[in-house]
């Protein structure tokens, strides 16, 4: 392994994939969930809030409402009363009833296999489209949440613009078949080792073996 000279990018990426690849080997989905629609309003939830919150809130909420046939049958308020420790609960409940209204008006009750079908839901942004087509439906995609993005400017794969950019940058350094599992390996790892208020580019192992001459913090754009 390289260990006094700075390694280049495609050293860093081959280098990254094998690390996590060791330290996870299994990724399992951080939200709870039984079928595509708890998923959907699961990642929806999980908006400005842990997934250890999500995962609290979630289960007596499914319990009365698994489907959007279902979940109709609850007002917004009373939607707003199961989820209210996730934050941001008037939104999202508003948004988790009416998506259900449009799956079944519009889908059979079906989410949609679709990222435009997908984004077009309240609340339903490009990254939780992300998130329920790879781990919903597998299909290749590369959802990037604060930790992707932290990690992604810490290890020099992406100027940081912005979570769009950040995206684009990890899509073309790393192989298409290893999105999917590689999103959820570098939240993971940053959650355990390079945390935002920890490391800033220089004492995870990662970090250290790919910069080892690193010597000042690197501060993360937004």
């Amino acid at each position: 392994m390289i260990a006094q000279n700075k390694m280049t990018k495609l050293e860093r990426v081959q280098y990254i994939l094998e690390k996590l690849e060791y330290i996870y080997p299994e990724t399992p989905i951080p939200l709870d969930h039984s079928n595509n629609f708890t998923l959907l309003v699961a990642v929806l939830l999980s908006a400005q809030c842990t997934d250890e919150r999500v995962n609290k809130v979630t289960p007596a909420l499914f319990e009365k409402a698994d489907n959007p046939f279902d979940m109709i049958k609850l007002s917004v308020e009373e939607i707003r009363e199961f989820i209210k420790p996730c934050g941001l609960s008037p939104r999202k409940s508003k948004a988790i009833y009416e998506l259900s209204r449009i799956l079944i008006e519009q889908f059979n009750g079906d989410v949609p296999e679709s990222f435009e079908e997908l984004e077009k839901l309240p609340g339903v942004g490009h990254k939780t489209a992300s998130v329920v087509m790879s781990q919903g439906f597998g299909h290749p995609a590369f959802p990037v949440d604060t930790h992707i993005h932290r990690l992604a400017q810490r290890w020099d794969l992406t100027n940081g613009k912005n979570v769009e950019q950040t995206e684009k940058d990890l899509k073309r350094l790393f192989p298409k078949e290893s999105w999917n599992k590689l999103h959820l390996q570098i939240i993971f790892y940053g959650r355990e080792y390079c945390q935002a208020r920890a490391c800033f580019g220089l004492e995870c192992e990662i970090c250290h073996t790919c910069f080892p001459t690193r010597k000042r913090k690197k501060v993360t754009k937004k």
